[in-house]
């Protein structure tokens, strides 16, 4: 029995109430962090007593840390060895790294406004990349058939003399480019600034000749460009009398074209539609004889509408790389049968070709030899159609699918566009929208149009510290005479050292295939055609870069090195 309290005297100081009682804080065992985890991941219970529960809005690191609480190492990783196994709050730097708060930019820019940041190869935020280039230079670089949808021209020599040029300089050089006159450039320009000529040339090599004209809409690239005309004013979509007064007014364009490059008078030109591009090229050119057309991409339907209309043409792309898998098995099988892997085979069998999906006509006479024609089940014959034509709808919209029309040929294929109705998109933004015809010389129609160039200054961070880099950026569609005729004024300007980043339109890069085998004596008289005698001996030569385009140009030393 209790002994009874005093008066005035409580026992209290000795047993305080639980609500005045400090809760004792217990370390949580490190031996077991799964144990930790589930305590933690368990509901705290209910009551005065009971800890805040966490913000679930709040973020993981934001947590406030208890000073006195020693740090805990990064939890290992799994088993398995896999990082990506272990939570994500979890994983830190590894051992000896270190975390870069602030990490200065590779390039600092100047204080104008048209400044821009050019990084080295090695980051991985560049626009361009920067290829490494061959290092077997030579004094001219392969003709490129492609059409560049932006040049970047870059030195360490200022690009001043291409700014602001004099209304009398504009005037000389489209006086030049109309008149086709050749422009003698020394091998180096002291100052190019005041060099008139110069300028003169600098212009007459941005000029072109496009139909229709359309100021409000970008006619070029027309593959793909469907969100770039979204939303401009159409006015002849829903109007049929006007798509055929387009429609008659670019017939007369186009053959105009084609009229000047069978006599010689306009080196080559582009169809561009919705669907697919077409270049024509003069007799002489990329080291055929005869006039010549490629259309990239095509499709089956557009394959048979051709051969329909009695056009004749060819898939060289296909074809070379029939003969290439053709070689390839000949020297395997020659390598199988002299290292004895056949002991056991005849060499007549040794050398009969593979069996392949051409020579399949249908027959199964061969299951009638077996005496199972009856339980096995023939396919029909839509199937064998669709099974032999398997490996041709494959190539549609890629670049194997391209088509080259040689000689004569080409002039049915002028009527065979002129006529054919899916050469203009019929719904979308480019409905009732004739081609783009691009060409480097006048013609009936055409509309001359200046490509747009403009100075960059910025710069680039070098081991020893930093080095002014000059920049000339050229937009539009850069024809392929364009680009050498640049390179041309280039040289002597930058006095023999600058680099071009070349941005292709990517399904002309197609046209570099080489129409035919090399033919002798392909000499033939192109002197009006309007271009440049060097521009025109490169655009002499067979092509070489197969499917691929330049992708970098540099001249160094007056010697050019590149990469496709």
């Amino acid at each position: 029995m209790a002994a009874p309290a005093e008066p005035g005297h409580s026992p209290g100081f000795k047993k305080p109430p639980a609500l005045l009682r400090l809760k004792r804080k217990r370390p949580v065992r490190r031996s077991d962090p799964s144990a930790a985890a589930e305590a933690a991941a368990a509901p705290a219970p209910r009551g005065s007593g009971a800890a805040r529960r966490r913000n679930p809005f709040s973020s993981l690191d934001n947590a406030p840390r208890r000073a006195a609480a020693a740090p805990q190492p990064p939890a290992a990783a799994p088993a398995g060895g896999d990082p990506s196994a272990v939570p994500f709050w979890q994983v830190g730097p590894s051992p000896g790294s270190r975390i870069l708060r602030s990490q200065p930019s590779a390039i600092a820019l100047s204080s104008q406004p048209s400044a821009i940041a050019l990084s080295p190869p090695a980051d991985l935020h560049s626009p361009l990349a920067v290829p490494k280039a061959p290092s077997s230079p030579r004094q001219e670089f392969p003709a490129d058939w492609s059409i560049k949808t932006r040049v970047l021209f870059m030195s360490s020599q200022p690009f001043t003399w291409a700014e602001h040029l004099k209304g009398q300089e504009e005037a000389q050089g489209v006086a030049q480019h109309c008149r086709a006159a050749e422009t003698s450039l020394p091998r180096s320009v002291q100052e190019p600034r005041l060099c008139t000529e110069l300028r003169c040339a600098f212009q007459q090599s941005l000029l072109y000749w496009l139909h229709p004209s359309l100021p409000w809409l970008p006619l070029f690239p027309r593959l793909g460009a469907d969100r770039s005309m979204a939303g401009k004013a159409c006015p002849w979509a829903q109007d049929e009398a006007l798509q055929q007064v387009l429609m008659s007014d670019w017939s007369v364009s186009f053959t105009s074209l084609y009229q000047l490059l069978r006599a010689r008078l306009c080196p080559y030109f582009y169809v561009c539609s919705a669907q697919f591009s077409v270049l024509f090229r003069a007799a002489g050119l990329a080291g055929s004889a005869e006039p010549t057309a490629a259309i990239a991409p095509t499709t089956r339907g557009l394959r048979h509408a051709m051969c329909t209309e009695g056009i004749e043409f060819s898939l060289p792309l296909l074809e070379e790389s029939g003969a290439r898998k053709q070689k390839n098995s000949e020297e395997s099988l020659e390598t199988e049968t002299a290292e004895g892997i056949r002991a056991g085979s005849s060499v007549e069998d040794a050398g009969e070709p593979a069996p392949s999906d051409d020579d399949d006509d249908g027959s199964f006479s061969w299951l009638e030899e077996m005496g199972v024609q009856d339980k096995v089940k023939k396919p029909d014959t839509i199937s064998i159609q669709l099974r032999k034509e398997k490996h041709e709808v494959q190539v549609d919209h890629r670049p194997e699918s391209l088509v080259l029309v040689r000689g004569s040929h080409t002039f049915r294929l002028l009527n065979f566009l002129i006529s054919c109705r899916s050469l203009v998109a019929v719904a979308g933004p480019q409905a009732g929208l004739p081609p783009t015809l691009l060409s480097p010389v006048p013609f009936r129609g055409g509309t001359l149009h200046t490509l747009k160039a403009r100075t960059v200054s910025g710069r680039a961070r070098v081991p020893g510290g930093f080095e002014d880099v000059f920049s000339l950026e050229v937009l539009g569609p850069v024809l392929p005479h364009a680009l050498h005729a640049l390179t041309l004024v280039l040289g002597p300007a930058q006095r023999g050292s600058f680099r071009a980043l070349l941005s292709p339109h990517e399904p002309s890069a197609a046209f570099n295939t080489r129409p035919g085998p090399p033919q002798e004596d392909v000499q033939q008289d192109l002197p009006a055609c309007g271009l440049h005698p060097k521009t025109l001996d490169q655009l002499r030569q067979c092509p070489t870069l197969g499917k691929s385009s330049l992708r970098l140009l540099e001249m160094k030393d007056y010697s050019y090195t590149w990469k496709a």
